[in-house]
C-alpha cells in the first residue's frame, strides 16, 4: 500500500505542481493506434529522443509560439495542416515536452503567465517526456516489449491528444496515424532547427525575464521512415516564429544541384600577413612562433618559456620524449618529394597567394578567410571545373571526363598505389597542387577498392557500394573534386556516399547530388548515432581526419559502428593522434583490425599543429576496425 500511495502522490505532484502542462496521460497506448506498426513506434521514440537531447526548453518558453507547415495542405485530411502551432514547455517547471495546437488562437488562449489554462473543447497534441516510474503499466510493457529508446535518464515520450471538458476535467485519446506522422515530422525538423534561433538584441539577459526571439523561418527536408512513406521519401517541414510569418512552399532541390542558397553578405577577409601563433603544451598560452621554445631532445613539443618546459618535463614529457623523437625522425620518410610546389604550410593564406589561388574556387576552404560562411554554402557560383579549381591552367586539374581505356568494364579492378600513378593517369604535371583537395575523394577510392574487401568485391561484380561518410565539413564545398570518384569507377559498379554530420546545412540535408551515373551523394544533418539508422545499410563507414581523441563527440557514433559490425576506416593527421585514437577505440570496445599505416593519398601539404612540430598531414595515416 505504501508503494501505491507513493506512486499516487508522485502523480499528484507531476500533475498539479507549478508550471505549464496538463499532467500525465491516462489510458492511451500507441499500440492501439490503427496502422501504427511497432517499427513506426520505434521511429517515433528515436525522433523524440533526438529532440529531447537538444534540450529546447533550456532557452524556449511556452510564450514562444512556432508555426508549422508539414508538406502541402492537400497531404493531410480535410486538406489542411493538422496542428500548425507549437510551444515547448518545461523550462519554467511543470511537464517537460511540446504542445501542438490546431491554431495559434488556441495556443494563446491556453498559455497563461505560469500555468496552462484549461479552455473547454480545445485539443492539444502532446509529446510529454515522463519519468519511467510514472508511466502507466501498459506503456511500461510496450517500452519493454519493443525495446524502445529512452529519451534521457529514466525518461520516455508519451504521445497523446488531450482535451479540456466544460467541467474543467481532462479527456485523453490516442492520436491517429496521420497525427503521429505529423508529430514525427515536426520532432525531426525541430531538433535541427531550434538551435538556429537567435534572441533579439533588445532582449535583456536577466534571470526569469521573458526574452524575445528574432523573426525566423527555416525549411528542412525530413525523411519519412520506410514504414509510413507516402508519395515520396521526403517531406518539407517549415518552422517559423512568430506564427504570422508568411509560408512559401519549398521547392525540393533537384538531384543535380551541387550548391544551395548562398550567403549574400561577405564578412571582412582574414589578414594573410597575420603572425603565426603557437600554443604552449603546458599552459596552452598563445605565443608567437619566433618566440616559442621547443624540447631540445625531440624538437617536437612547443612551450611558451623555460618554466613551462621544465614543469612539463617533470609532469609528462620525460616518459614520451623518446616516442616523439622517433616520430620526428619519420619526417623525411613521410614527405612527398615527387611534387614540385611548396609543401610546408606555415601560413595557408600566404601559400595560396604564392600559387595565385587565394579567395578562389574550392581553395577558399584551405584557409580561414571564409570561416564565417557555413560549410556547403560558400558565396558565389563555381560553374565548371575551371572556376571550381580556382582558374588553374588547363591541364593542371583533372578534366570532368571519363578515362579512356581505364576500368573499361573488365573483370580486373585496377588499383592506384599513390599520387605518382594517379598524376600519370590523368596527365597532370607534378607542379599541380590539386592533390591537396583530391586527398579526400582519392582516400575514399583507395579504401573502397584496396582496403575494404566487401566493397571491392561489389565493384568487381558491377554492383553499388554504399559508403557512410562521417563528419563532412570543407568537403561540402568540394563536390567538383568528388566527381573524380565517378570517373575512377568508370565501368565497374557505382558509389552511393551518404555524408552525415552536424555541419551539413539544414537546407542541404535530405537532398541528393547526382554527380554522375556512377556517383550519388546524399546529405543528412545530425549526429551519426541519430541519423545512421535511417540511411541505407552501408558496406563501409569512413571518417576522414576524424579527431577520435575528442571522445565526447564520438561516443554515440562508435556505439553504432560497433553494433553494425561494418568495416570502418579512419584517418588522422599525425601519429600521436593515431595513438590517442587507439585508446578511444579500445574504451568503446573496438579493436584495430587494419593497422595504422601512412595513407598513400595523404595531402602532400605538411600542417603545423599549434602545440607540436610532429609531421602532420590531412588524411596522413589510415587505420580500421571490423575489417
Amino acid at each position: 500500500m505504501e508503494v501505491h500511495l507513493k506512486d499516487l502522490f508522485a502523480r499528484f505532484q507531476e500533475q498539479f505542481g507549478l508550471g505549464p502542462g496538463l499532467g500525465p496521460s491516462c489510458g492511451t497506448l500507441l499500440l492501439k493506434v490503427e496502422g501504427a506498426s511497432p517499427a513506426f513506434i520505434k521511429s517515433l521514440f528515436r525522433a523524440a529522443a533526438a529532440l529531447f537531447r537538444t534540450e529546447p526548453w533550456k532557452r524556449l518558453r511556452p510564450k514562444h509560439l512556432f508555426g508549422i507547415q508539414v508538406g502541402k495542405d492537400t497531404d493531410w485530411p480535410n486538406k489542411k495542416q493538422l496542428f500548425p502551432c507549437a510551444q515547448f514547455i518545461g523550462g519554467d517547471g511543470g511537464d517537460l515536452g511540446v504542445h501542438l495546437f490546431k491554431s495559434d488562437q488556441d495556443a494563446l488562449k491556453m498559455t497563461g503567465a505560469r500555468e496552462t489554462i484549461r479552455v473547454p473543447n480545445i485539443e492539444v497534441l502532446r509529446v510529454i517526456f515522463e519519468q519511467e516510474s510514472l508511466l502507466f503499466p501498459s506503456n511500461k510493457r510496450m517500452v519493454k516489449s519493443l525495446s524502445l529508446e529512452s529519451s534521457g535518464p529514466d525518461r520516455f515520450p508519451v504521445i497523446d491528444v488531450a482535451r479540456c471538458t466544460s467541467a474543467g476535467g481532462l479527456q485523453f485519446r490516442n492520436p491517429t496515424l496521420e497525427e503521429l506522422r505529423y508529430v514525427y515530422a515536426f520532432m525531426k525538423a525541430a531538433a535541427l532547427v531550434h538551435p538556429l534561433l537567435q534572441f533579439s538584441n533588445d532582449s535583456m539577459h536577466r534571470r526569469g525575464r521573458f526574452m524575445n526571439l528574432e523573426p525566423f523561418m527555416e525549411t528542412v527536408d525530413v525523411q519519412w521512415p520506410p514504414e509510413v512513406t507516402k508519395g515520396g521519401d521526403l517531406v518539407a517541414v517549415t518552422i517559423s516564429h512568430p506564427t504570422s510569418q508568411v509560408y512559401e512552399e519549398k521547392k525540393l532541390v533537384p538531384t543535380s544541384a551541387k550548391y544551395m542558397e548562398q550567403p549574400k553578405e561577405e564578412l571582412p577577409m582574414a589578414d594573410p600577413n597575420s603572425v603565426t601563433l603557437r600554443h604552449c603544451s603546458m599552459c596552452d598560452k598563445e605565443v608567437q612562433d619566433d618566440q616559442s621554445l621547443c624540447c631540445g631532445r625531440c624538437g617536437a613539443v612547443v612551450y611558451c618559456g623555460p618554466v613551462c618546459q621544465k614543469q612539463h618535463w617533470k609532469d609528462a614529457h620525460k616518459g614520451s620524449c623518446g616516442l616523439y623523437k622517433a616520430m620526428m625522425e619519420r619526417e623525411e620518410e613521410l614527405s612527398m618529394k615527387v611534387f614540385v610546389f611548396p609543401c610546408f604550410i606555415e601560413n595557408p593564406c600566404k601559400w595560396l597567394e604564392s600559387l595565385g589561388l587565394h579567395h578562389k574556387g574550392m581553395w577558399r576552404r584551405k584557409c580561414k578567410c571564409y570561416s564565417h560562411c557555413p560549410f556547403g554554402l560558400l558565396p558565389g557560383k563555381t560553374n565548371g571545373m575551371l572556376e571550381a579549381w580556382g582558374s588553374l591552367n588547363d591541364g593542371e586539374f583533372p578534366k570532368d571526363s571519363t578515362l579512356p581505356g581505364y576500368l573499361s568494364g573488365g573483370s580486373n579492378l585496377t588499383l592506384l598505389s599513390g599520387w605518382s600513378e594517379y598524376y600519370n593517369l590523368r596527365s597532370l604535371p607534378m607542379s599541380s597542387p590539386v592533390s591537396a583537395i583530391l586527398s579526400h575523394p582519392l582516400t575514399i577510392h583507395y579504401i573502397v577498392t584496396a582496403l575494404a574487401i566487401i566493397s571491392k568485391n561489389c565493384l568487381v561484380k558491377g554492383k553499388e557500394v554504399i559508403v557512410h561518410y562521417l563528419g563532412p565539413a570543407a568537403e561540402l564545398d568540394w563536390m567538383p573534386a568528388f566527381s573524380e570518384l565517378g570517373h575512377l569507377l568508370n565501368g565497374l559498379g557505382s558509389l552511393q556516399i551518404v555524408m552525415i554530420g552536424p555541419e551539413v546545412p539544414s537546407n542541404l540535408s535530405g537532398t541528393v547530388a547526382g554527380i554522375s551515373g556512377r556517383l550519388r551523394i546524399h546529405f543528412a544533418r545530425g549526429m551519426y548515432q541519430e541519423q545512421g539508422s535511417y540511411q541505407s545499410s552501408p558496406h563501409v563507414v569512413i571518417a576522414l581526419n576524424s579527431g577520435l581523441e575528442n571522445y565526447g563527440s564520438w561516443e554515440g557514433a562508435l556505439d553504432l559502428v560497433k553494433s553494425m559490425n561494418v568495416p570502418t576506416f579512419f584517418t588522422e593527421r599525425s601519429e600521436i593522434s593515431c595513438a590517442n585514437a587507439k585508446q578511444v577505440l579500445r574504451r568503446a570496445g573496438l579493436h584495430i583490425t587494419h593497422p595504422v599505416t601512412p595513407n598513400p593519398f595523404r595531402s602532400p601539404l605538411r600542417d603545423q599543429a599549434p602545440s607540436n612540430n610532429l609531421p602532420s598531414f590531412s588524411n596522413g595515416f589510415i587505420f580500421g576496425v571490423n575489417t
